[in-house]
């Protein structure tokens, strides 16, 4: 299959997304305000759409980066701990029974972010005392605050009711269930956001993907920006986390089949990486709706169906 009907496919079930579902919807109905399906299609459907082509938007570019700066074909937006941090935040929103609202977002995905964001502030802070290697001893600060926040959740595990455990749980598979437009809209300003950065930063990224000599040669800062790009990624993520618990393998997945279809430089990448990986979860989303038992699968459960096998052909692929 061409690249251009892989595409061409991925967009038209992208489009017909919103039109399937456990409730079938009057297609005459659809523009007249008031009827149930005006309703589930404009106020259901379609923000779902937009957070599922958002969120993995954000996803895929993060993981291009995170690739890019660590140098490492097997990194994800997640290896540096934002993820477990959001997590963390959201379980300690639950525990203390918080479920107030805040301009429609829920208490809990506020902790949630600030759990991500104290995890950002912390990697920037100890890198400071990072001198030699600085980019590898990055990322194994980010899988020990990891493990660290994974035990600290376990412990919150261990103290919870029933209900609380199941609540957490639930969110740690992710889901994009959404009424209205305001997360969807956040989560594209986020989107946005680490797009048009990465678009002014292109030149100097792909020259670091060259080598951090070259970059140095032309006058960048090596250092300066990795965490520049690092913060703005982090943040996208840790906004993306807090409101729709983590979904996985995204990161990973799309940008080596964007490598694999375009073989360009890094700068010729970003715009489709950030297209495919919308798609791809609009994809992955539908496919949870239409298996549904009893309610929709957790898209994180769906990804990662995906990404395991994908992830274990990378490994022996880069063996070979």
């Amino acid at each position: 299959m061409s690249k251009i009907a892989a595409l061409s496919l991925l967009l038209c079930i992208t489009l017909l997304s919103p039109f399937v579902g456990t409730v079938a919807l009057n297609l005459n109905d659809i523009l007249h305000s008031g009827t149930l399906s005006h309703q589930i299609f404009f106020e259901l459907r379609l923000p779902r759409m937009l957070l599922a082509f958002m969120a993995g938007a954000t996803l895929a570019l993060s993981g291009l980066l995170f690739q890019t700066l660590f140098r490492n074909a097997l990194m994800t937006p997640y290896t540096l701990g934002i993820s477990s941090g959001a997590i963390l935040g959201a379980g300690i929103g639950m525990k203390l029974g918080l479920g107030s609202l805040f301009l429609g977002i829920g208490a809990v995905s506020l902790f949630g972010f600030l759990g991500a964001l104290l995890t950002v502030l912390l990697l920037l802070y100890l890198s400071r005392y990072l001198h030699h290697d600085r980019g590898n001893s990055l990322l194994l600060l980010g899988i020990a605050l990891s493990f660290f926040y994974t035990a600290a959740l376990m412990i919150l595990y261990f103290v919870s009711s029933a209900m609380e455990t199941q609540t957490l749980l639930r969110f740690t598979m992710g889901s994009l269930a959404t009424i209205g437009y305001t997360i969807p809209l956040l989560i594209s300003s986020t989107a946005i956001l680490l797009l048009s950065v990465l678009h002014v930063k292109r030149y100097e990224l792909h020259l670091f993907a060259l080598s951090e000599e070259q970059a140095r040669l032309k006058g960048i800062d090596s250092e300066r920006l990795r965490l520049q790009l690092l913060l703005v990624a982090s943040l996208s993520i840790g906004v993306l986390v807090s409101l729709t618990g983590p979904i996985g393998f995204v990161g990973l997945i799309v940008p080596h089949i964007v490598r694999t279809l375009y073989q360009k430089n890094i700068s010729r990448l970003i715009l489709p990486t950030f297209v495919l990986g919308g798609l791809f979860l609009v994809v992955c989303d539908l496919i949870a709706r239409v298996i549904s038992i009893g309610s929709d699968l957790p898209i994180g459960i769906i990804t990662a169906l995906l990404g395991g096998p994908f992830f274990i052909y990378l490994i022996l692929n880069r063996q070979k």
